[in-house]
């Protein structure tokens, strides 16, 4: 398995820069391609979200929600009860995957989070630069914990 802490940037960039955004989404990518087998021919053919179950975690479910010729747009989340025993998704990722450019981009996250330390994060950066770096860095690290959690999606539809 490739490893994309191996991979040497192939220019300097300082974070929270345009540059070094672009390089968190090609981690990104190597991330997700390494849970979802098949990402490029993923195709929209099943309503119900697909779901990774590991007895380490809590239930990990992905839903195709378009497919484009260079873009496939996903959602990413976890499901927990809250007080009254209602569903809530937590983290609730729309994630973007550009094919042809091998980049994958959390274009949106929920607007308030279950969790304390993630409301945390999301008042700490507002600006839309700030923004997608906090989204981003949240992907990067959860695809990583999922990862080690033994997370993964195998025989999605393709098309």
């Amino acid at each position: 398995m490739v490893t994309d802490s191996l991979i040497l940037p192939e220019c300097i960039y300082r974070p929270g820069s345009f540059t070094g955004l672009m390089t968190l989404y090609e981690s990104n990518y190597i991330r997700l391609s390494h849970l979802v087998s098949q990402l490029d021919t993923l195709s929209v053919t099943n309503p119900e979200p697909a779901l990774s179950s590991s007895p380490r975690d809590r239930d990990l479910y992905l839903e195709v929600r378009s497919r484009e010729r260079y873009t496939s747009t996903l959602k990413l989340t976890y499901w927990f009860a809250d007080g009254e025993n209602l569903p809530v998704a937590d983290p609730d990722l729309t994630v973007r995957v550009y094919h042809d450019a091998r980049l994958v981009e959390a274009v949106d996250a929920c607007r308030e989070h279950y969790h304390q330390k993630l409301r945390e994060l999301a008042r700490t950066h507002s600006h839309e630069l700030n923004r997608r770096w906090r989204n981003n860095m949240m992907l990067n690290k959860w695809l990583d914990y999922l990862l080690d959690m033994g997370h993964g999606f195998a025989g999605l539809p393709t098309g």
